[in-house]
């Protein structure tokens, strides 16, 4: 049994560190390059594909906390891996659940304003940027911790 949860450890780190690089630097970018006059239509993939993202981060931190806490029992709190997955799960819970619906507001508030659905063509332009820079931001620090965690995984798996 202790082969098996060991080896769905692995599998969620690499599903959820994977996953965002795939995404946040190769899909994304790749969406945008290849949409260069629907920039909208690549926005809106591209959001769809980080909620997807969003919500394996979540399943995945789930069990890989799971893990640690079975794994460690008291000693749980003090173990590095257990705090990169807790500050990535939290880092995933205020992007999803914080900015992202701060820019769906922006978007709609300037889809009212404007009558057309490209807030980049709208006045809240300059509001609309700095919330995606602090995603962008939020995004590139959880990435980071993933490839800590991809790289101190092995301490946890002692």
């Amino acid at each position: 049994m202790r082969r098996l949860a060991d080896s769905l450890f692995l599998i969620a780190v690499a599903l959820w560190v994977g996953g965002l690089w795939a995404i946040g630097y190769i899909s994304a970018p790749a969406l945008f390059a290849s949409l260069p006059t629907d920039r909208m239509l690549a926005g809106m993939l591209a959001g769809r594909q980080f909620t997807l993202m969003a919500w394996v981060g979540m399943a995945c931190a789930a069990y890989l906390l799971a893990y640690v806490g079975a794994r460690r029992r008291a000693a749980a709190a003090r173990s590095v891996v257990g705090w990169l997955v807790l500050v990535m799960l939290l880092l995933t819970l205020a992007g999803h659940f914080g900015i992202q619906p701060i820019l769906a507001q922006i978007k709609a508030e300037a889809a009212l304003r404007a009558g057309s659905g490209d807030v980049m063509e709208s006045m809240l332009r300059n509001r609309f940027r700095a919330w995606h820079g602090v995603a962008g931001t939020v995004y590139l620090v959880e990435s980071l911790l993933g490839l800590a965690l991809v790289v101190l995984q092995r301490r946890e798996l002692r």
